[in-house]
């Protein structure tokens, strides 16, 4: 059974997630040629102040 972890920048819209999901798990389907159901993925949200670029956070903790 695969399992994927999608880990994004906080922010998006569940509708946004919804999609994303979908789209991955249909590819992995129609790839793997495994049922739908046999799929499961994660999504997990980043605060800005917990992901780092270039050894920056993406947005600065709040107070900072």
């Amino acid at each position: 059974m695969p399992f994927v972890s999608i880990r994004i920048l906080e922010g998006h819209s569940q509708k946004r997630k919804n999609e994303i999901s979908r789209r991955v798990t249909e590819a992995i389907s129609e790839v793997a040629e495994l049922p739908m159901e046999a799929i499961w993925v994660v999504v997990e949200d980043v605060p800005g102040s917990d992901w780092f670029v270039a050894g920056k956070p993406v947005r600065e903790p709040k107070g900072s």
